[in-house]
């Protein structure tokens, strides 16, 4: 099979940047990815084959090797021209692995500076053995090929994980009494998954929840990092919290505020009755405790304050009873309600 160019693999210039390279990668692994076209063998190896190729040119010192050498860099094998490196170099150079006609002398390799790539090398030593007392071309297919187990490629990139940071706004109800809410989280690789996230009673607006080894790999594989979820709580139609403490008004008629009734308040618990004494304005504040954020460990219940908003009715024109008496009624109770204010 002939060398595959693994800047075609990923459509980019030769001279692309590494961030041009890793764009185009996420493009590539998106279109392929096994998730997206569950399956099709096709899409399967484009995608190994796009892996592969990102593995190799985001790697500063493998996209050096594969600019000089090409791909048979990075491939192992008996004699032929898909060699290992050690041995293509070598028959390039016109000698085999340690004989032959001296070294580097022919095939156009005798301007290539291996330090550059290895590194310098102790005086004295050459270019025959690197500074672990290994053949230089042991040295070259060490670092290129990585730590083979059980068939799996291991590379020597970056493997910390990554921690990754996501929003997430709560229904009302949920953050008050706890419970259970789901995440859409978009992965690197363009696929998304659900999560289920486990609310504590009380969670206040801007607390973090941490959800262990479900951020992202590593560029080149190993664990999960965290997931951290910073939360955002959805407003509620009618309760309102301060801390602990949920407050909800309550529209109240004239006859009400004025003798007193027995009206149902809505409670996290369903419709409870509450006492209105007579004579209740509106603003005023009545407690129904351990009605609010339900306990939590060493936090204790809150309370629901109910807030009076008298609803007063319009006087229908030519009504002249209703005036009447309401005329009347205040006659015999007399008020100044601004008195004192100014």
């Amino acid at each position: 099979m002939p060398d595959r160019d693994y800047y075609e693999v990923l459509g980019v210039d030769k001279s692309a940047s590494a961030e041009q390279i890793k764009k185009a990668y996420r493009a590539q692994a998106r279109k392929f990815h096994p998730d997206v076209n569950p399956g099709d063998k096709t899409s399967e190896a484009k995608f190994k084959e796009t892996q592969n190729a990102y593995d190799i040119l985001s790697d500063p010192e493998k996209k050096k090797l594969f600019d000089q050498f090409g791909g048979a860099a990075f491939e192992g094998g008996g004699p032929g021209p898909r060699a290992g490196a050690a041995e293509w170099a070598a028959r390039q150079a016109g000698g085999g692995m340690g004989g032959g006609s001296g070294g580097f002398s022919g095939g156009g390799f005798e301007n290539i500076d291996l330090s550059s790539i290895f590194g310098r090398q102790p005086q004295g030593g050459g270019f025959g053995e690197a500074e672990g007392g290994g053949s230089i071309f042991e040295e070259l297919l060490g670092r290129v090929r990585g730590d083979r187990s059980g068939g799996k490629r291991k590379s020597s990139g970056n493997r910390a994980p990554k921690s990754t940071e996501v929003h997430l706004s709560i229904p009302f109800l949920t953050a008050v009494k706890g419970g259970e809410t789901h995440i859409e989280v978009q992965r690197e690789d363009a696929h998304s998954e659900s999560l289920v996230v486990k609310v504590p009673p009380g969670i206040e607006p801007g607390a973090k929840l941490r959800l262990k080894g479900q951020g992202e790999a590593s560029d080149h594989g190993g664990s999960r990092g965290d997931l951290t979820i910073v939360v955002a709580i959805a407003p509620h139609p009618y309760f309102v919290r301060e801390g602990r403490n949920l407050s909800v008004d309550l529209p109240l008629g004239v006859g009400e505020a004025i003798l007193g009734a027995k009206v149902e308040v809505p409670t996290l618990d369903g419709p409870k009755t509450l006492s209105i004494p007579a004579g209740t304005s509106t603003g005023s504040k009545l407690r129904l405790r351990g009605q609010g954020v339900p306990a939590f460990k060493d936090h204790p219940a809150g309370d629901l304050f109910v807030v009076v908003k008298v609803v007063v009715p319009k006087v229908v024109a030519g009504d002249d009873e209703s005036r009447r008496l309401i005329e009347e009624f205040a006659s015999k109770n007399p008020q100044n309600p601004r008195a004192g204010l100014w």
